[in-house]
């Protein structure tokens, strides 16, 4: 077995070379779409601002993320998925991403078939990587496998209809592009097979032109690079807080807002935007012109097409526009952790027929019998804990176990439908109950909005 070490700038470019409009060189192993209509539509789970899509892979069923900033799929093989999927033709590489860590492990396998729905690839290579802590299903609360881009964006026209969410996929030869008075149609630019786009940022009244990369995998809705001569700097009101986990590991950075964002015509104020350290995003600040991403907070406010043969993206207004950007204001971040023991009453009830002292009371009698069942429930974990914030200063600790919220056991909730919890109105009571060394306690806060 060989091994060698890539960073990821070299491994995406082992693949597929720069391209554009004009010259644009693709490979006859190619996602085909196998029906007359040349088309299909696949429904997606929108799950914290991230597309989740039913993938096939080599005959096994998964779910995937839909990363418009990642090349060749990745598994995530600490589920154990590469024993089942049986992918073969391997060798050990090296994969060097966001965070601070070393570099990851990962099996680099060919010949493997994908499934999306209609849409079939043969021979496509795959990343199984072995790192424990690249694990999106604790934070969604939903199992995700693996990670899918490029290789799909590049065969077909991918519409993304957030407001229905359902995945359009369609042969570029057979896509017809129809009139639209209420959309803007912007160019794309690719550098190692990512996309990027032009939009325009105002930070303290000054209105500055950026280029983004498109990251369809990240939740949040905007990251900027600091950059004093450009004017790209936080303003005076910001939190530092955790960003999210990369490749490499954790990020960590300011949390503000910007006036205003701009797609062309299209207009967002008051948006959400994250500043990473720069030693955490050394790598993606190689890239000359590069600013910053655009993530899953500002494209769910549009229906997307993406169209990568033409070098095009066309944009359309959806119900989410006009909401409101928020923050989490409790300061704690989430994750699934395992499952705990839930003692839960089980109602039997037992119909019953007797007989009385005479005919007439002959009958049904209906016995509500209480017994108690032991299940297994999931239990949620801070993982995270933003230093200075309320829940940090009502004594919680990170690794307590949420037992309930506001006195309703979160057993009841989805992972998500607790953390939306903590995005509630300024000044919302907040009263957890947690397991901290075997010991049940109880906190309490009130959530704090930093920009109002």
């Amino acid at each position: 077995m060989k091994i060698k070490f890539l960073s990821i700038k070299k491994l995406l470019s082992l693949f597929f070379v720069f391209f554009c409009f004009n010259s644009l060189g693709f490979s006859q192993e190619r996602f085909v779409i196998q029906n007359k209509r040349q088309s299909d539509k696949i429904k997606f789970k929108l799950i914290n601002n991230l597309i989740i899509i039913p993938v096939e892979v080599n005959g096994v069923n998964l779910s995937f993320l839909l990363d418009t900033g990642v090349s060749k799929p990745i598994i995530f093989n600490f589920l154990n998925v590469s024993d089942t999927l049986k992918i073969k033709d391997t060798e050990t590489i090296f994969l060097k991403g966001l965070g601070e860590g070393e570099s990851v492990e990962a099996l680099r396998s060919r010949n493997n078939v994908f499934k999306i729905g209609d849409a079939i690839k043969l021979n496509q290579d795959l990343y199984a990587v072995y790192d424990s802590n690249l694990n999106f299903a604790p934070r969604l609360g939903f199992p995700v496998h693996g990670i899918i881009g490029f290789d799909l964006f590049k065969d077909l026209v991918v519409e993304i209809n957030y407001s229905k969410k359902v995945l359009k996929l369609t042969t570029p030869e057979k896509y017809t592009y129809k009139e639209c008075k209420k959309c803007e149609r912007l160019n794309l630019e690719f550098y190692n097979n990512k996309p990027y786009i032009n939009a325009d940022v105002t930070i303290n009244r000054k209105k500055t032109p950026v280029k983004l990369l498109i990251d369809s995998g990240g939740s949040d809705a905007l990251w900027l690079f600091e950059d004093d001569a450009l004017g790209i700097k936080s303003s005076n009101k910001y939190f530092y807080d955790f960003l999210g986990h990369g490749l490499s590991g954790s990020v960590y950075g300011k949390r503000s807002k910007v006036r205003s964002f701009s797609l062309r015509n299209f207009e967002l104020n008051r948006v959400n935007v994250s500043y990473p350290d720069s030693t955490y995003v050394l790598h993606a600040r190689k890239l000359k012109g590069r600013n910053g991403s655009m993530s899953g907070n500002i494209l769910k406010r549009f229906n997307i097409v993406f169209d990568y043969r033409r070098a095009k993206i066309t944009l359309t207004k959806n119900h989410y526009f006009n909401e409101k950007f928020q923050y989490n204001k409790s300061g704690i971040e989430l994750a699934h952790n395992g499952f705990r023991l839930v003692k839960e009453q089980n109602n039997l009830i037992r119909n019953n027929t007797g007989y009385g002292d005479s005919e007439e009371q002959v009958g049904t009698r209906v016995i509500i019998d209480p017994q108690y069942k032991m299940s297994l429930k999931p239990a949620y974990a801070i993982v995270e804990l933003r230093e200075g914030s309320p829940a940090e200063k009502a004594g919680l600790l990170k690794g307590d176990i949420i037992l309930s919220i506001n006195n309703k056991s979160t057993h009841h909730f989805k992972l998500q439908e607790i953390i939306m919890m903590f995005y509630g109105a300024s000044g919302k009571r907040i009263k957890l109950k947690v397991e901290r060394n075997n010991k049940a306690l109880t906190f309490e806060f009130r959530l704090e909005n930093l920009f109002q």
